[in-house]
């Protein structure tokens, strides 16, 4: 556990919300997960999906025949892969699912998490076992093909202005609105560029310990603060890059040995009623509640680092730290595997492991399995108990459509 001086907030959340209570005895487990290097930019959505599956289910113990429901997460296959419905049906053919019924889901960024948010409550209401897939196919030759894809995640109707507000050398409008919230940090927080770089630094540092990692080299501060810009101050460096790449999971009721509970299973979704960072905020808020912790138990957290500055931010909206403290605990060393604070993203998170959209949120959740089971060599959190994902998708009007917020505690 963190040191109760670090920095970390103490407020009780007062926000209230609504959400589904599920009987004790119908708790779900993660039994089974997954997953695909993210280095490879040759395989096709298809092959990764069956791979992720396969393995997920193996790690399971259990038989394609025996899953009750697929809930299968993809964001760009119709603009980039040729297949823009039935994409579970099309890319599990190589499954004997026995006739299961397969779901498909397109949330953004946030498809995985929003796949598995169904798939808990699924298990939970008589499917189980469920298999939660999500896979993305970005690299295709075509980068404006691409970036149409991540700005699907928009609305089209906001597009256009966004682009006048946000002009910026690369050409990617998300990573210009990422760029507003760096000035705001800056400006409002006391973050320091040194300490958004120290994150870039931390994420591949952790990258280089994780095999499935899409950059498994680690680069200096000096380095980060002088790659080429991306947009405002962001560098190359700081930012998550096209991955192709596919993970899946295994929900199930009932106890297992060495499976993770999932303590809460949150989702919010925005409509530009509240800012981004207040409604990754009121998510967080509802999971420590559901889950009956706050954010002073977790040990290890997989949270949506779009850019390295993004996982400061998200850490102090999030009540890990107070604002304007994470910069200079995540450059102490604090937040990496053995500091004294929650351990973040030691995958790589999203800018080392990678980011294949609707992948993302399932990688977060194979990661913090792996930790929670205390296999994750090389990166092993010492003690991890606590384990929390958060994956965010679209943003409308400076809200976000989808975050999403996992518990898991170790069994």
């Amino acid at each position: 556990m963190a040191d109760p001086g670090d920095g970390r907030r103490d407020e009780t959340a007062t926000r209230t919300a609504t959400r589904i209570e599920v009987p004790v005895n119908q708790a779900t487990h993660v039994v089974g997960v997954g997953m695909t290097t993210m280095e490879r930019r040759d395989r096709e959505p298809g092959e990764m999906a069956l791979e992720a599956a396969a393995a997920a289910l193996a790690d399971a113990g259990l038989e394609p025949s025996a899953v009750g429901l697929v809930v299968f997460a993809n964001a760009t296959g119709g603009r980039l892969s040729g297949q823009g419905c039935i994409r579970g049906q099309s890319w599990l053919r190589g499954l004997d699912l026995a006739g299961a019924p397969v779901v498909n889901v397109d949330n953004s960024c946030a498809g995985g998490s929003s796949a598995l948010h169904l798939a808990t409550m699924a298990a939970a209401g008589g499917r189980s076992p469920v298999l939660v897939v999500g896979v993305e196919k970005m690299w295709t030759g075509d980068r404006s093909a691409t970036l149409g894809g991540v700005e699907d995640g928009l609305p089209a109707d906001e597009r256009e202005a966004l682009r006048a507000a946000h002009p910026n050398g690369a050409g990617s409008l998300l990573m210009g609105l990422n760029a507003t919230w760096v000035e705001r940090q800056l400006t409002e927080r006391g973050t320091t560029l040194a300490q958004i770089a120290a994150a870039a630094v931390k994420a591949r540092r952790c990258g280089a310990r994780n095999p499935l990692a899409q950059f498994r080299t680690t680069v200096t501060v000096d380095e980060v603060l002088a790659a080429p810009t991306v947009a405002g101050r962001l560098t190359r460096l700081m930012c998550s890059s096209f991955t192709d790449g596919a993970a899946a999971a295994v929900v199930a009721t009932g106890a297992t040995r060495g499976a993770p509970r999932v303590a809460a299973s949150v989702a919010r979704s925005g409509a530009g009623d509240l800012d981004y960072h207040d409604r990754i905020r009121e998510a967080a808020d509802e999971a420590w509640k559901a889950a009956g912790i706050g954010p002073e138990d977790v040990d290890v957290v997989e949270l949506h680092d779009a850019t390295s500055a993004e996982e400061i931010y998200a850490l102090e909206s999030l009540g890990f730290f107070e604002p304007g403290a994470a910069g200079s605990a995540t450059a102490d060393g604090h937040t990496d595997v053995g500091g004294r604070a929650v351990t973040v993203n030691p995958s790589g998170g999203l800018v080392a492991r990678g980011h294949p959209l609707a992948a993302t949120g399932i990688a977060q959740i194979a990661e913090l399995t792996w930790q929670l089971r205390g296999v994750a060599t090389g990166r092993q959190v010492p003690r991890a108990r606590v384990g929390a994902a958060v994956n965010t998708g679209g943003i409308i009007g400076g809200d976000t459509a989808m975050a999403a917020v996992h518990i898991l505690v170790a069994s």
